[in-house]
């Protein structure tokens, strides 16, 4: 055995992913894909319509559907890197929360048509904001 490689007869062993999805991840992997499902829907649909009434709000929707997208598929795939992968995603996307969300409040008229984020996410019973919450605690406990 080569102790720098880890090579034995010429196979690499590597160390089994650590599962992502088990228990209360398996929740968040399909809240994350449903929002993914909806986010891509909603801006796809926005952006090719009535992208001029409201770019901003839509083009931050369609933000919100690739950063729910990637988690999706970082919790999926498991192993220690997806896992930090998710945990930088979901503090981005709680920033991005709640730095749409008060900015829904203070200026409305920046936004003449909702994003995923706006009013930290009422439009989705607040769920854009108590997903990344939850996603953070369960991968911080989810770490090896």
């Amino acid at each position: 055995m080569n102790g720098a490689t880890g090579e034995t007869g010429g196979a690499v062993r590597e160390a089994p992913a650590a599962r992502l999805v088990g228990g209360p991840g398996l929740l968040l992997v399909w809240l994350y894909g449903v929002m993914s499902v909806g986010a891509v829907s909603r801006s796809v649909y926005q952006i090719a319509t009535e992208y001029d009434r409201a770019p901003l709000a839509y083009t931050l929707s369609a933000i919100a559907a690739v950063v729910y997208a990637f988690i999706t598929y970082t919790l999926f795939r498991g192993g220690e890197t997806a896992r930090k992968a998710a945990l930088v995603c979901c503090a981005a996307e709680l920033v991005g929360v709640l730095t749409v969300g008060t900015w829904t409040l203070v200026d409305p008229s920046a936004f003449p048509d909702a994003t995923v984020w706006s009013d930290y996410g009422m439009g989705y019973l607040f769920i854009p904001v108590l997903l990344p919450v939850t996603g953070m605690l369960w991968l911080r406990r989810a770490r090896r």
